[in-house]
C-alpha cells in the first residue's frame, strides 16, 4: 500500500487533481478555492487561464504567484512543499493553506467623484471650492500586493466591493493632485484630457505600490466652480483677448466697453448723455493709445531683486476639506473651527500632526475671544445657619 493510500485511509480526505477557476462571473475579482479538508495529489495540476493568476498561502503566509499556465504540483513545487513533507512523516491532516484566483482582465467604466467638495489652491483667485467627477478602468498588476492590502482573509472580493473601496483614495488622490502640480485655472474649466493625463501620471504608481491596481485610464467628465471665481476667469481672458493689461485702471477700460456696447443694444432706452460722456471716454482712451504708440519706447526700466521666496506649505487635512496651504492659512482655519479637527503632515515627517504641535502654525493662531473664557467661579457660603 502506497503512503497515499495510507494518508487517505487515517484523514479521509478528498484529494485534489485539478486546481482550476472554471467561473465566467465577470464582477468577480477574487476567490478563494475549495480546499477545507482536502488534499493536494502528488502529481495533479494547477490550470490558469489567461486573464488569471493563482495565489498559494501556506499556513498564514504568501507562498508563491503562478502566471497563466499548468502546472504540475509535486514536492518540487515550493508553493506546496510544507504539505508533501507532512506526507513524508505521515501527518494525519491534509494541506494547511488556501489557493486564491486573482481576475488580472481589465475593468471598465467605474464611476468616481468628490461627495465633498475639495479645497484647492488656484493662486491667484486663492482657495476655491472644487467638484469633480468621472469614470477610470483599472485592473490588478500586482496579485501579491492586491491579495495582503485588499483581499486580506475574504473569501470573494467582488468588483462592486472593490470599486467602494477605491471611491474616497480616489476623490482623495485627485485632490492631492491638483495640489502638488497646481494645475492652471483653465484646466478646471475644461481641458479635462489633461487633468486626466495629470491624475495617471502622479497618482497611477501610488495605487499599484498600495493596492496592486494598476490605473489603466482616467476620465473627468466634469469639474464644477463657483459661479464668481468662473465669471472673474472669463472676463480676465475677454481682457487678454482684447490686449488689455491687468489692474484697477485697465479693468475700469474693460467696464467701460462693456457698457457702451449695452448701450448700443439698448435702442432708445439709454440715457444720451451718458453715452456720449462714455463715448468721449472711449474716444480719449482710444486717442491716448496710438499717441503712446507713436512715441519712441521708454527706456528699460532698472534691474530689480527677484521675489522673496514664498511660504512654506504644509498638507492639511481636517474639517475645513483638504489641500496644501501655508501656516498663516491653516492657522486662520483654526480659528474659524477651534473644536474641529486640524491635521497637517509636510515632507520628511513619518506621519501626520495635530496644528498644536506644530510651532509654525500654532504661533500664529490667535487666543480665544473673552466671551469662549468661563468666568471666576462665585465665592463659596461659609456662613452658619441660625
Amino acid at each position: 500500500m502506497g503512503i497515499f493510500d495510507k494518508l487517505k485511509g487515517q484523514i479521509g480526505a478528498q484529494f485534489l487533481d485539478v486546481i482550476e477557476w472554471t467561473s465566467d462571473d465577470r464582477d468577480v475579482v477574487a476567490w478563494r478555492f475549495p480546499v477545507f479538508d482536502k488534499a493536494i495529489q502528488d502529481g495533479g495540476q494547477l490550470v490558469v487561464r489567461e486573464g488569471q493568476a493563482a495565489v498559494f498561502v501556506q499556513e498564514g503566509v504568501l507562498s508563491d504567484v503562478f502566471v497563466p499556465g499548468t502546472y504540475e504540483l509535486s514536492t518540487n513545487t515550493p508553493a506546496i512543499t510544507g504539505f508533501f513533507d507532512t506526507i513524508a512523516y505521515q501527518f494525519n491532516y491534509p494541506y494547511k493553506g488556501d489557493v486564491y484566483f486573482i481576475n488580472t482582465r481589465k475593468f471598465a467604466n467605474k464611476g468616481w467623484g468628490t461627495q465633498n467638495p475639495i479645497m484647492y489652491n488656484s493662486g491667484d483667485f486663492g482657495l476655491i471650492e472644487v467638484r469633480a467627477y468621472g469614470h477610470y478602468d483599472f485592473k490588478v498588476t500586482k496579485p501579491d500586493v492586491f491579495l495582503r492590502e485588499v483581499v486580506s482573509t475574504d473569501g470573494e472580493v467582488t468588483v462592486d466591493e472593490l470599486v467602494g473601496k477605491l471611491r474616497s483614495k480616489l476623490a482623495s488622490g485627485f485632490a492631492d493632485m491638483l495640489n502638488e502640480t497646481q494645475v492652471p485655472l483653465a484646466q478646471l474649466m475644461g481641458q479635462f484630457d489633461e487633468l486626466g493625463a495629470a491624475m495617471l501620471e502622479k497618482r497611477g504608481n501610488w495605487f499599484q505600490d498600495y493596492f496592486g491596481i494598476q490605473l489603466t485610464d482616467f476620465v473627468v467628465q466634469s469639474a464644477s466652480l463657483p459661479d464668481e471665481v468662473k465669471e472673474a476667469f472669463r472676463k480676465r481672458q475677454s481682457m487678454a483677448m482684447l490686449g488689455i493689461g491687468e489692474g484697477i485702471q485697465n479693468y475700469t477700460q474693460m467696464q467701460a466697453a462693456d457698457a457702451l456696447k449695452a448701450s448700443a443694444e439698448n435702442e432708445g432706452g439709454g440715457n444720451q448723455m451718458m453715452d456720449a460722456g462714455i463715448g468721449l471716454a472711449m474716444g480719449q482712451m482710444v486717442a491716448g493709445a496710438m499717441q503712446n504708440s507713436q512715441q519712441p519706447p521708454p527706456a528699460p526700466a532698472a534691474a530689480v531683486p527677484p521675489p522673496a521666496p514664498s511660504a512654506a506649505t504644509f498638507h492639511y487635512n481636517g474639517v475645513a476639506g483638504s489641500g496644501q496651504f501655508s501656516a498663516q492659512h491653516i492657522a486662520g482655519l483654526v480659528a474659524q473651527n477651534r473644536g474641529g479637527a486640524h491635521n497637517v503632515w509636510a515632507a520628511g515627517w513619518p506621519e501626520w500632526k495635530s496644528w498644536s504641535a506644530v510651532p509654525e502654525i500654532a504661533s500664529l493662531v490667535p487666543p480665544p475671544p473673552p466671551g469662549d473664557v468661563p468666568p471666576p467661579p462665585p465665592p463659596v457660603d461659609g456662613g452658619t445657619s441660625e
